[in-house]
């Protein structure tokens, strides 16, 4: 399935991808667009919007993009719950509801000076995603 959102990639736009391959579709295709252009290329693309306005899976309340995706798609994983606290806190400024929220928001700027590709970017990122979701097994397990 093909999937869309806006270019230049940060934070919940990371962990989305992420989230998608690694727990709803393996075979995910992601594209990154202008924002003006998200919902528009999505309808003639098939794509599914996430993380723009207008979007189903995008932000609501005080939930970021990666909230609405594990809620829409019913994921309980306990891991997972604890690894969109980090997330959550880190995409929307609010370093003071995870302590790790803070770093995280770092390495996402961090990863778009050195690749400003978005598939690029995400592809080398997942790598961090991935140790963090250990991390949060491991912290979720004590």
């Amino acid at each position: 399935m093909k999937w869309i959102t806006r270019s230049h990639v940060h934070v919940d736009r990371v962990a989305c991808p992420w989230l998608i391959t690694r727990f709803i579709d393996s075979n995910a295709e992601f594209l990154f667009v202008p924002k003006s252009k998200v919902l528009e290329i999505a309808e003639k693309q098939g794509a599914i919007p996430f993380d723009t306005p207008g979007a189903e899976l995008h932000h609501r309340e005080d939930l970021c993009t990666f909230d609405v995706i594990i809620k829409d798609y019913e994921l309980t994983d306990k891991a997972l719950l604890r690894m969109a606290r980090i997330i959550n806190a880190a995409d929307t400024g609010r370093f003071d509801r995870d302590p790790l929220a803070a770093g995280f928001e770092a390495i996402a700027v961090g990863y778009g000076l050195r690749y400003p590709n978005d598939l690029q970017n995400i592809e080398a990122q997942f790598e961090v995603y991935d140790a963090l979701y250990a991390w949060c097994r491991l912290d979720v397990a004590q």
